[in-house]
C-alpha cells in the first residue's frame, strides 16, 4: 500500500507566493486564519519564518504539517515553541504535536476549509472521507496543538 500523496516540493512561484501572502499576513491584510511562524532552526539557530493556517475549533487551537515533515516542523519539535504573527499582534506560543486520535478530526476540519484546494494533492484521504481515514494520515501530517500563548502588541 503506497502513499499515493504528493511530495513538496518548495519552487520558485511557491517561494515568491509565500513572499506574498507573507507581506500580506505582516500587515493584517490576510485572513485571521493565516499566520507567520516563526521557529528558530533545528540546526543552524536562525530564524526561520514561513505562513501557516491556524486551525481552531472547540477542541482547541492548532498547526497542521499539511506539507508533512518540513522545516517548521522538525523546528517545532526540536524546541517546542514559536511565535506567531498577524499584523501587529505576535503570540509566543508552546505547542505539543497530538496523536493519530487527536489529530484525525483536526486533520479533516482542515480541508473542508476552502485552503484544500492547495494542498489537497497532500493528502491520501478526500476531504469527505471519515474521521478514520484521517487517522491514517497523522503519520504523515503532524498536528501541533497550541498550549500555552502569550500576545503582545507591536
Amino acid at each position: 500500500m503506497g502513499n499515493d500523496a504528493g511530495r513538496f516540493r518548495r519552487t520558485r512561484v511557491r517561494r515568491t507566493a509565500n513572499a506574498v501572502i507573507g507581506g500580506f499576513i505582516s500587515f493584517g491584510l490576510a485572513p485571521s486564519d493565516l499566520r507567520l511562524l516563526t521557529t528558530r532552526g533545528a540546526k543552524s539557530g536562525f530564524l526561520r519564518t514561513t505562513p501557516v493556517s491556524l486551525v481552531e475549533n472547540t477542541q482547541g487551537r492548532f498547526l497542521v504539517g499539511a506539507y508533512g515533515e518540513t522545516g517548521w516542523v522538525r523546528n517545532l519539535r526540536k524546541d517546542g515553541f514559536g511565535t506567531l504573527r498577524h499584523g501587529g499582534w505576535i503570540e509566543l506560543v508552546s505547542v505539543v504535536e497530538v496523536g493519530p486520535e487527536r489529530a484525525a478530526p483536526v486533520l479533516k476540519e482542515y480541508l473542508d476549509h476552502p485552503r484544500a484546494v492547495m494542498v489537497s494533492a497532500q493528502f491520501t484521504a478526500a476531504p469527505d472521507s471519515p474521521v478514520e481515514g484521517f487517522a491514517q494520515e497523522a503519520a504523515t501530517h503532524p498536528v501541533f496543538e497550541i498550549v500555552r500563548s502569550t500576545t503582545v502588541r507591536l
